[in-house]
């Protein structure tokens, strides 16, 4: 198609110089030029013209200027342009879904990013571009909202996962990559430069939360780059005010949000973000053991805790379930399908690790907030506390024999760290930085993040990704005072992950790399870099038998429908082993979570993060035993009989037995959400848990099949 090769995605918004070229569009190259005044169904060519301008100029004027000229080296000209004599499809697709890369207009070259235009109606877009068409020396054919709105079917919807406002990135990346960083503003450096804009005190402020809230999860914490572009003051002042103020406003086709036309924030807002940006950025401080200290607590002492469990329930068919936006973990039993008790924990808790005898929760909050829950007391209570940064995803405890519980570790996103820590009280030990080089380019990166922690059984060691280098690290544990790290290097943005069957292979996502890399935890070593597409997100992943290909492990993705088997039997099937062996096509991209159990015959792909309603609310299921069937859709969200919510449906979690899967139903926080219930076996509903205490609902961790490794 004529359109990819206009349209060059690249990673985040601030690639170089803005190219608003949204209403410079160009009519196909036949004899017939000038207005076809039978094709302005919105009305009469001084009636559309009018209107278009005024769309163009609250648009599109900013940058192309109200005559249509540009300015030189920034934006291109539409006025006399000879980028409007091209083809008419391609043209129009650049207003539609924005282009990025350099090109050539009257003789100059700009290279930069332009967004899209497409969160404009069909109509409103239409009378732009028949108002560029035919101002400033043009002389083309009008565009109709019909030809707008068969050009976004034809070219927008490639992907079941992309949005309309960013094309080349999907809506599963958006809401993926964009998470907000829970660091308060009040506690960062805030100094400003004289060479950057002035800004008040109280506007300063503002636009630091309003970063760490919208910007962080991309461009870093201090704005060296992450998942994004790096947004330092020698790129953004030599941007300048209304350059920023565009992007901010507009977004781009690499996955830049349109901020300001969404209406997320206001002309003010933006304003103020422009000018923070060219400001040195504000510095979170650093998190040190002292300052761990300061925050620990043992609430319940070690010897002061019950010798044996106070209730008669199954602990090892206790699920702790997250409740997001409340700050809140409660514990529900699986048997029973009652909660158990609600725990006050860290904001948004990402996960929840169990220790090796079952017996303690640990949870971790995305304000790096780590608590301890024992499950043995009646109700479940928190025993101890402590906060390992300002930012953090992942903990676990250690699971080599001979060191069952005896360390826990923390790793945080700020300050790019871990922390090893007693695993009986959380009194925190050992602070290590992650802070190196890029294994591909070999430069320094001063925020690298910890992503997932695996405990190894093959050696006394955690497995730590540290996210933006693409380093795996095997921390030996066994001697925390002369600690002793073996560095692989793998793929950047390392994620997630889990082990195989046989939890000798660790096999984890760096997910903007597309790759998944597979680790020997006995030989400690890297023994595969496997190539999948596109932004794989497994959570652990999943493995069965593959009635084909043996043992696989199996991954989703958020940009794309793929479900992917890599093989992960080197010894009985040696042919297959960490190859794609297989791909399988589900409802839609933006998934998260994949899941199975050696008792099921099913594999379960969530899509919480699609932007169609009917994907997102629902899970896709395959019989393992008959993979080319296709699969099978549950209407998990409208067996939940909610009110009013997005009810995004997300991962998927099995019991104990293994004959019911569990559902997350994640709507708003002042709206309805609930966990539901499937029976594995005949895929109907079994139950449904909600009620006022079920706040967003997201990650549920089964007891027994955490402990044990069982996915």
């Amino acid at each position: 198609m004529r359109f990819a090769k206009l349209f060059r995605p690249v990673a985040a918004a601030l690639a170089g110089s803005l190219l608003i070229v949204a209403c410079s569009q160009a009519e196909d190259q036949t004899e017939t030029t000038g207005v076809h005044a039978a094709e302005t169904a919105a009305g009469s060519l001084d009636e559309l013209m009018a209107t278009g301008k005024g769309i163009y100029e609250a648009n599109c004027g900013a940058c192309h200027q109200p005559g249509g000229k540009g300015l030189p080296g920034a934006f291109p000209p539409l006025a006399d342009s000879d980028f409007l004599q091209g083809d008419r499809e391609d043209v129009l697709a650049v207003a539609l879904f924005g282009l990025s890369g350099p090109i050539t207009v009257n003789g100059q070259e700009y290279d930069g990013v332009m967004p899209s235009m497409g969160h404009l109606k069909d109509e409103d877009l239409a009378a732009a571009l028949t108002y560029v068409f035919n101002s400033w020396g043009n002389a083309y054919a009008a565009v109709t909202p019909s030809e707008v709105a068969s050009l976004r079917k034809k070219l927008g919807r490639e992907d079941r996962a992309e949005g309309q406002r960013h094309a080349g990135a999907t809506e599963g990346e958006l809401r993926y990559r964009g998470a907000p960083s829970p660091i308060p503003a009040d506690e960062t450096r805030q100094l400003q430069s004289k060479e950057g804009p002035p800004l008040t005190d109280e506007q300063f402020a503002s636009a630091t939360q309003l970063y760490f809230e919208r910007c962080a999860g991309c461009h870093g914490v201090l704005r060296k780059g992450a998942t994004g572009k790096p947004l330092t003051p020698d790129i953004t002042r030599e941007r300048g005010t209304e350059y920023l103020k565009a992007l901010i406003t507009y977004g781009s086709p690499a996955g830049m949000p349109n901020w300001g036309t969404s209406g997320e924030l206001s002309p003010e807002q933006v304003d103020v973000m422009a000018r923070f940006l060219k400001q040195e950025p504000p510095s979170p401080p650093e998190f040190g053991l002292d300052d761990m200290k300061a925050t620990w607590k043992v609430l319940v002492a070690p010897e002061d805790r019950p010798e044996r469990p106070q209730h008669e329930r199954n602990i090892d068919n206790f699920f702790s379930v997250t409740l997001r936006d409340s700050g809140q973990v409660a514990i529900i039993d699986g048997d029973t399908k009652e909660i158990v008790s609600v725990l006050k924990t860290g904001y948004a808790v990402h996960i929840s690790r169990l220790s090796a005898s079952g017996r303690y929760v640990y949870t971790i909050g995305r304000d790096a907030k780590v608590d301890m829950i024992d499950l043995w007391m009646n109700p479940p209570r928190i025993v101890a506390e402590l906060k390992v940064g300002l930012e953090a995803r992942s903990v676990e405890t250690s699971k080599y024999k001979g060191y069952e519980d005896k360390y826990a570790i923390a790793g945080a996103y700020w300050p790019p760290q871990y922390v090893i820590m007693d695993g009986d009280t959380l009194e925190p030990l050992k602070v290590v930085s992650t802070r190196g080089m890029t294994v591909d380019t070999q430069e320094y990166h001063p925020e690298p993040r910890v992503a997932a922690i695996v405990a190894s059984h093959e050696n006394p060691e955690f497995i730590v990704n540290v996210k933006e280098t693409g380093h795996i690290l095997l921390v030996d544990y066994s001697d925390i005072d002369n600690l002793t790290v073996t560095d692989i290097g793998a793929a950047r943005f390392l994620h997630d992950g889990g082990w195989d069957r046989s939890k000798r292979y660790f096999l984890t996502a760096a997910n903007q790399s597309d790759k998944i890399a597979v680790v020997d935890s006995r030989e400690r070593e890297l023994v595969a870099l496997v190539d999948v597409d596109k932004i794989p997100h497994p959570g652990r992943g999943a493995n069965i038998d593959d009635p084909e290909f043996g043992p696989v492990w199996i991954t989703s993705a958020l940009g794309n429908d793929k479900v992917t088997f890599l093989g992960t039997d080197p010894e009985g099937n040696p042919e297959h082993a960490w190859k794609v062996v297989r791909v399988l096509h589900g409802q839609g991209g933006g998934s998260l979570f994949v899941k199975s159990h050696p008792a099921s015959k099913n594999l379960w792909v969530d899509s919480p993060l699609n932007p169609e309603e009917a994907i997102s609310q629902s899970v896709a299921v395959f019989n393992i035993d008959n993979l080319d069937a296709g699969y099978e859709v549950l209407p998990i969200a409208e067996w939940a009989d909610l009110g009013p919510g997005p009810k995004r449906v997300v991962q998927p979690e099995f019991n104990k037995a293994g004959d019911e899967v569990w559902f997350s139903v994640w709507s708003g926080q002042e709206e309805e959400s609930a966990i539901v219930v499937v029976d594995d076996k005949t895929r109907k509903l079994k139950h449904v848990i909600k009620g006022p205490e079920v706040i967003t609902p997201t990650g549920k961790f089964n007891v027994y099949n955490t402990v044990e490794d069982v996915y």
